[in-house]
């Protein structure tokens, strides 16, 4: 399981025309799923996110988490963050979760999320979606579950 966090000032998330998520200082996550990814990849991801010290403190130092100064979180499914580029001109998304299990993962990783006590809105699951991120720093950090227990 891959989540891809971006810093924000704010940010939304639009389907069809409306709004169905906002934020405002916070991360957004882009979220995906991989084959044989687990409750515990997304339970590691989960407390990874809310807790990452990304955010600066007087000094400018990263000694800050999402926790630390109640960011609120936008979270967003998105299995390219999957895409094998490897062969050819066109990604293979192979390695992506099916549907009904990356829902499922997508779904707990949220509510873990929210049970930290967070603000936490979402995307639409499978919906084409226009998201709007007001990047700050900018900071962009990959977490990868698969790595957590490789070291």
């Amino acid at each position: 399981m891959k989540a891809l966090l971006q810093r924000v000032t704010k940010a939304s998330v639009s389907v069809g025309g409306q709004t169905v998520g906002h934020i405002g200082p916070g991360l957004v996550v882009l979220l995906g799923v991989a084959h044989g990814d687990t409750e515990k990849d997304a339970a590691y991801l989960a407390e990874k996110t809310v807790g990452l010290r990304i955010f600066s403190d007087n000094e400018g130092k990263f000694n800050l988490s999402a926790l630390d100064i109640k960011g609120e979180l936008l979270v967003i499914s998105q299995f390219t963050l999957l895409a094998d580029t490897r062969k050819g001109r066109r990604p293979s998304f192979t390695d992506a979760a099916a549907p009904d299990r990356a829902k499922a993962l997508y779904e707990y990783y949220v509510k873990l999320t929210i049970n930290s006590g967070l603000k936490v809105e979402t995307g639409r699951f499978q919906e084409h979606m226009l998201v709007e991120i007001h990047n700050d720093g900018p900071v962009t950090v990959m977490l990868d579950s698969r790595e957590k227990f490789t070291s």
